[in-house]
């Protein structure tokens, strides 16, 4: 099964920054969830909402599958 969710190991070395800083984003990211009314897991953030509030990770997923 495939994981739908990111720890802030992912995302830290997705984009080359710390764990500290990676958990910042999490932190953040999850608050506009909580917001709207989603669920959150602390720590965890949502592969997709991740790629749609991160700049350049969509355009970079359809080019790949623009690609195949």
């Amino acid at each position: 099964m495939e994981k739908v969710y990111y720890s802030a190991n992912d995302i830290a070395d997705m984009l080359g920054v710390s764990v500290a800083t990676a958990y910042n984003i999490i932190r953040k990211l999850n608050m506009e969830l909580e917001k709207k009314g989603y669920i959150v897991i602390s720590g965890k953030i949502s592969k997709a909402y991740f790629s749609d509030k991160w700049y350049g990770l969509s355009e970079k997923k359809e080019s790949l599958e623009d690609a195949v």
